[in-house]
């Protein structure tokens, strides 16, 4: 049985609040998302929604273990719920979609080096990096010097929206 929001809230000594359970609904809903798209989906649950207060949910429930930040180069960063498994991800260099990829070898940290310097390894964080289908089947081709850039030119955007001209 899957604890609710609310129980996994309580269950890591995290206050719980309208904001951060939607917060949480809203990552649950939405894997790979952006602070902005967070605070979107966020708003539209519970009405007003400070963006700073989505930032303080997100540090928070990073912090306690309950989502995952990722931040491919080039891009924003992103939030997801699935952790513990140590996965890893794919994305495209074209759109900037984002999925989720099983651990490379089965278990963490996945990856063995030849030298590990003295660390001690308990994680590995992998992106692997091309082409999704859709950019495949419209036969767009990359460029090394672009990384993904979707979601940046979708926040660059916003922006440019936002800016007054006096």
């Amino acid at each position: 049985m899957t604890a609710t929001p609310t129980e996994l809230l309580r269950q890591n000594g995290v206050q719980v609040t309208a904001q951060r359970l939607a917060v949480m609904r809203a990552v649950s809903a939405n894997a790979h998302a952006t602070a902005d798209e967070i605070c979107d989906v966020a708003r539209s649950q519970i009405g007003a929604i400070s963006r700073q207060s989505v930032y303080d949910a997100l540090g928070l429930l990073t912090e306690s273990g309950l989502i995952r930040r990722i931040q491919p180069v080039g891009s924003p960063a992103l939030f997801e719920d699935r952790i513990g498994d140590n996965h890893h991800h794919l994305i495209c260099r074209i759109c900037g979609r984002v999925e989720d990829v099983d651990c490379a070898a089965g278990y963490a940290p996945c990856l063995e080096v030849v030298n590990n310097l003295g660390f001690e390894i308990d994680e590995a964080d992998v992106s692997y990096w091309g082409r999704c289908p859709d950019c495949l089947t419209q036969g767009i081709q990359p460029t090394r010097l672009s990384p993904p850039i979707r979601r940046l030119r979708a926040a660059l955007k916003t922006e440019i929206k936002h800016v007054s001209v006096e």
